[in-house]
């Protein structure tokens, strides 16, 4: 028996602002539905954005449950942040141990929905 992963679902209040983040993140193209929208990028699951009126953003790491979290790994960290800042993330935590001559370590940020992920070094 095989199990593979063929989507991420990640709920969002508004979807172009949810979607175009990770496309600026991650590249690849999107495919729109009025209440979803599917990002098909290479190397990565189908992340598929879902319309959800009622969305509120956890409140983590400051109190309650994150939800659920993405770990992306990188070979540039520095590269990394700024990319993800420039298309729409917040830092949750701004150093999170990370070392700045050996770049090693990680960052965790929240998406414009409020999703946490984590940039990690390789």
């Amino acid at each position: 028996m095989n199990i593979d992963l063929s989507a991420v679902i990640i709920d969002a209040a508004e979807l172009e602002p949810e979607s175009a983040f990770w496309q600026r993140l991650l590249g690849g193209s999107i495919a729109k539905t009025a209440t979803h929208h599917f990002l098909r990028t290479d190397g990565f699951p189908v992340f598929v954005i879902q319309l959800a009126p009622g969305h509120v953003p956890p409140k983590w790491p400051e109190g309650g449950s994150q939800q659920m979290h993405l770990d992306l790994t990188t070979d540039d960290l520095v590269a990394a942040d700024r990319s993800a800042l420039e298309a729409g993330a917040r830092r949750l935590r701004p150093t999170d141990a990370v070392d700045p001559v050996a770049q090693k370590g990680g960052r965790v940020y929240a998406s414009p929905a409020g999703h946490p992920f984590c940039l990690r070094s390789v």
